[in-house]
């Protein structure tokens, strides 16, 4: 049996877990079609690498959570290489979006199997908080990739509404095929895009203005005309 390594601020340890992990990852691919995505995929995938039932628990305390987390980011790391060979103010933002959307969607087709078992693991209600988090990373990706500078509301507003066209296109990508989710994502960013243009016809904070206002009023009282 192994023994397992603790980990310290040695940066030769850090770098053992790093090259570990990806390697369990590889091997979690490999058995996951045949597994699915669980706790017995994790053991076997670790088995594969000579890990002890200790090496496991130090490097994946979450089990098979600590995996999708591994295997989406993986896959965020891939989109991210094809897109860096596209230059995004070539681009209008809806097409800068698009190429996003469809480099991350293709990014994980290439795992597609252990990918679809990864899904449905984290369709899982107990998982529903790891898969949001992280659509929202993804999100934050493209979004940078893209080019958005928003530090102010509409920096977490993109990115949520962005998440959500992520979710559905993932699943559908995996699932339904490539035509199905690139017409998905079409729609949804004509949608977004419709939307924004009405939106920049609103003043969406005149409400808080008011408010504001009224409260200033309050304490210190109207001014002299």
């Amino acid at each position: 049996m192994t023994e397992a390594p603790h980990l310290s601020n040695d940066p030769s340890q850090g770098d053992w877990a790093d090259r570990m992990e990806q390697a369990v990852l590889d091997a979690a691919i490999e058995r996951a079609p045949a597994l699915g995505w669980n706790g017995r995929m994790v053991r076997a995938a670790c088995e594969a690498e000579g890990l002890s039932q200790g090496d496991e628990e130090l490097l994946f305390p979450n089990g098979a959570r600590d995996l999708a987390a591994l295997l989406s980011r993986r896959h965020d790391d891939r989109a991210l290489a094809s897109l860096a060979e596209v230059d995004p103010k070539s681009l209008k933002i809806r097409e800068r979006i698009a190429r996003a959307v469809s480099a991350r969607m293709e990014a994980g087709a290439a795992d597609l199997e252990a990918t679809r078992r990864c899904a449905a693991f984290l369709a899982l209600p107990l998982n529903a908080d790891l898969g949001l988090k992280l659509a929202w990373e993804t999100a934050d990706l493209l979004w940078n990739w893209a080019g958005d500078t928003a530090t102010d509301w509409n920096h977490y507003s993109k990115r949520a509404i962005l998440s959500g066209i992520l979710v559905p296109a993932l699943t559908m990508r995996w699932f339904d095929g490539r035509d199905a989710a690139d017409a998905f994502v079409a729609r949804r960013i004509e949608n977004v895009m419709a939307f924004e243009k009405w939106k920049a016809g609103k003043d969406f904070d005149a409400p808080l203005r008011k408010v504001t206002d009224v409260l200033s009023r309050m304490r210190y009282g109207a001014k002299a005309g």
